[in-house]
């Protein structure tokens, strides 16, 4: 007898095709059969040694997040209901162009500290692993959810070349290539890059592309956060296609927006752009998530060159009085490369979260009004925040457009990513609301996707630009990581307001085949592994 039949259950099956009804049989953590119609057709109906009636709900495969920021989050929080209650069942980390592998001692305590703000420090994590490899094994002990990872080309430049920002010497580049040869054979799935974040925004497009190389090779994929969201973003973007279609390496946009003012309603010219480069042989697939802000850190914003050389330069320069005058002439009239190219409006930059919590009362206010509280101009407000913080603090940045975001969802290469970060007091809401938004809001309640249509982009599309074989779909022989929602009540709970609160609609989540969610709790099951690229 099998383990578990799913009866009566309407399923959508990610490939896009009209939901049927069928009882699904589930044994071994993978689907051994989908009987379609058994009550109907009158046929002898499957048992197992539990069941399910799904009558009402969706059974569909398990939600991927194309952009993630658990890297540590896994490792610390065995609950993980931030994301297993979406229904995700396999999340893309490595994000950006900086994470914590492959590294040796000095660069993972300068990683730990640049991206305190993303993931927190790290004080209650062993770090007992240095290679791409050896973090898999360390996800393979036991996760709430799967996760494959992405080579971090920032992290990469910092083990190399350093934070510098300076060509590579052809030695570099050459150990450069090696460390993403090591870390693709030792299973990571591609590349990823942080092209306005230091130290990754200091590689010129030359030496990207000999990167890319390497990945395309392999059979991975190359994910920049490019060199523009804002002014220049069309160009940052045609940037990407041309240096991926040099190295014949396939090109997955991360977080695809177009934000700023200077970029409202223009989301069809980049759809144009990327349609042209897909008739002509591109290979493009990108991520966005469903809400207009964004999310990062303060120090983000800042000019490269006052981030060259790490975090410790960054803070002299801070501490500096005719330093931080540059930067803040940068920032608000030039308009900053981190702030991508636009003058920053602090009224748009929201305190989403601190490291030290004596900085707690920031937290829920923008830049201007906390100024405003203070009596002082935005950028002592800031400066002071970024000093005392230990460039700790994230924000929300208030520059996104319905319009855009609409757009882009509906577009053929397009896939899901919350882009959520975890920590702070006031996260962004994208961390724990991203899938049910996408089901709920904009299938839903606005018609902008269709069930199916939806679906696809979250599971087979995703699974597809992973090369994942047996994932994405449901279909005899995949594995059973599945999700049981209610099409007329899944919505996110989380709001600005109340960023943690978990969705509602979605009783049943399985990795594997086992329960993370069962009735709409969290189960103490971890049955998540490290998914790694499937060799060529």
């Amino acid at each position: 007898m099998e383990d578990l039949v799913i009866r009566d259950a309407d399923v959508v099956d990610g490939s896009g095709a009209d939901a049927y009804r069928a009882d699904v049989v589930i044994d071994a953590g993978r689907i051994v059969s989908i009987v379609k119609e058994a009550a109907a057709a009158g046929c002898q109906r499957p048992r197992a040694t539990r069941e399910i009636d799904a009558e009402g709900l969706v059974l569909s495969p398990g939600f991927i997040d194309m952009h993630a920021h658990s890297d540590l989050a896994l490792l610390r929080d065995p609950d993980h209901s931030a994301k297993a209650a979406q229904g995700v069942t396999l999340e893309v980390l490595g994000q950006d162009g900086l994470s914590y592998a492959p590294v040796d001692d000095r660069t993972l305590e300068e990683v730990r500290r640049a991206i305190t703000g993303w993931n927190g420090y790290g004080d209650d994590i062993d770090f007992d692993w240095r290679s791409v490899g050896g973090y898999l094994d360390r996800l393979d002990r036991g996760i709430a959810v799967n996760a494959a990872y992405l080579i971090p080309q920032g992290t990469v430049r910092a083990l190399v070349v350093g934070w510098e920002d300076r060509a590579a010497t052809p030695a570099e580049l050459d150990r450069m290539r090696r460390l993403v040869a090591e870390g693709l054979e030792q299973g990571a799935v591609g590349l990823s890059s942080g092209l306005t974040y230091t130290p990754g925004m200091y590689a010129r497009d030359a030496e990207l592309t000999e990167l890319c190389r390497v990945v395309g090779s392999y059979g991975g994929y190359y994910c920049p956060h490019h060199r523009s969201y804002g002014a220049g973003a069309l160009e940052a973007y045609a940037e990407m296609v041309a240096l991926t279609r040099e190295a014949d390496c396939p090109l997955h946009l991360a977080h695809a927006t177009m934000n700023f003012g200077v970029n409202k309603g223009r989301a069809p010219e980049l759809l144009a752009l990327l349609d042209r480069a897909l008739q002509a042989g591109a290979d493009i697939t990108l991520d966005t998530y469903p809400y207009t802000p964004g999310c990062t850190t303060l120090a983000a914003l800042l000019p490269s060159w006052a981030s060259e050389g790490g975090p410790k330069e960054i803070l002299a320069r801070l501490t500096d009085p005719a330093t931080a005058g540059r930067i803040r002439h940068d920032l608000e009239v030039t308009g900053s490369d981190g702030c991508h190219g636009v003058p920053v409006e602090w009224e748009t930059i929201e305190i989403s979260g601190v490291a030290d919590p004596a900085l707690g009362e920031y937290v829920g206010r923008t830049v201007r009004e906390a100024a405003d509280l203070r009596g002082e101009a935005p950028w002592d407000t800031a400066r002071r925040l970024l000093v005392r913080d230990r460039l700790g603090t994230t924000i929300l940045q208030h520059v996104g457009h319905e319009e855009n975001v609409r757009a882009i969802m509906r577009h053929r290469a397009h896939t899901g990513g919350s882009d959520g970060i975890l920590r702070g007091s006031k996260p962004h809401p994208r961390a724990y609301g991203t899938f049910p938004r996408y089901l709920g809001h904009y299938v839903r309640e606005l018609g902008v996707l269709s069930l199916e249509e939806c679906v696809a982009h979250l599971t087979s599309r995703p699974a597809a630009r992973l090369r994942l074989p047996d994932r994405g779909l449901v279909r005899e022989g995949y594995r059973a990581d599945l999700v049981l929602f209610d099409p007329r009540t899944v919505a996110p709970g989380a709001t600005f307001a109340e960023p943690r609160r978990l969705p509602t609609g979605i009783p049943y989540v399985l990795v594997d085949g086992r329960f993370v969610i069962e009735d709409g709790r969290r189960t103490d099951a971890l049955p998540g592994r490290s998914v790694r690229r499937t060799p060529l």
